[in-house]
């Protein structure tokens, strides 16, 4: 018989329940109000940073499986707010950019989430911020180089 997971003071479900938390208020208020899924403002967030990504540069990026970073650009591209442009020495690979609409949306939304972010994690001091980053980039490095092998 499998010891049950002790929710209270499992460090991963707490994890989970954080991102659980985040992003409700977009699904619910955002994504309704501008047709958009939370993966594909996952995926204009990596696009406005590092504009001509790729999709395996988005899931890298974002931690998405490839079929979803798929459907979120697909779903982008629908609407209007990237375009893709073929990778002229890989014609299977496409750069990914954001159109006027999907920058004037970006910056929209991104205002609010710069809000969220900062509501967040206002009762965290710099060096808790610091530290908290530090623990997440290990986080990070660890499941990356698991899934690696």
């Amino acid at each position: 018989m499998h010891k049950p997971l002790p929710v209270d003071t499992s460090l991963f479900f707490k994890l989970v329940r954080v991102v659980n938390l985040t992003a409700r208020p977009f699904q619910q208020d955002v994504g309704k109000a501008h047709q958009l899924s939370l993966n594909e403002w996952r995926a204009m967030v990596v696009v406005a940073s590092h504009p001509g990504s790729a999709a395996t540069d988005i899931a890298e990026a974002t931690g998405l499986d490839k079929m979803s970073v798929s459907r979120a650009v697909s779903g982008l591209v629908k609407m209007g707010r990237v375009t893709l442009e073929n990778d002229p020495q890989d014609q299977r690979r496409s750069h990914v950019f954001l159109t006027p609409a999907g920058k004037k949306l970006f910056a929209q939304i991104g205002a609010r989430a710069t809000q969220r972010e900062a509501q967040l994690f206002s009762g965290l001091s710099a060096a808790e911020l610091k530290t908290m980053g530090g623990t997440l980039d290990k986080l990070i490095d660890a499941l990356v180089a698991a899934e690696a092998k």
